[in-house]
């Protein structure tokens, strides 16, 4: 099972890299003015994970650049795990006005960065 998963996970990044998105295009102070906004946020993922390559990809059309962290990593994990409750990804961890919120479903982490920076 290993080899099929590792496997269909290359294909999926293998695909990805071809059929990459255009990044969306802004004027430069907006851009500085998101990229300040998008310091608050990060996605915690699986490289080869299809829903995160969703978000990835969603996140690339937008011209957003949120810092993603891998969550295979023992540290990482365990930070997702005592702080957003369950071990799954794709997880964005959204910082406003002092509190920290986790969201781990892909097609909400995508409607949320549509609605906060389209």
């Amino acid at each position: 099972m290993f080899a099929v998963r590792w496997i269909l996970g290359r294909i999926i990044l293998i695909l990805n890299f071809i059929f990459t998105p255009k990044k969306r295009k802004r004027p430069a102070d907006e851009q500085v003015k998101i990229d300040n906004e998008t310091k608050l946020l990060s996605l915690y993922q699986y490289k080869a994970c299809p829903f995160c390559v969703k978000v990835r990809r969603a996140m690339r059309r937008q011209g957003l650049n949120i810092a993603t962290i891998d969550a295979k990593q023992d540290t990482h994990q365990q930070t997702l795990v005592e702080q957003g409750g369950i071990a799954k990804v794709p997880c964005l961890r959204i910082e406003e006005n002092g509190e920290t919120r986790w969201m781990y479903e892909s097609s909400d982490i995508i409607n949320y960065l549509d609605k906060r920076f389209a």
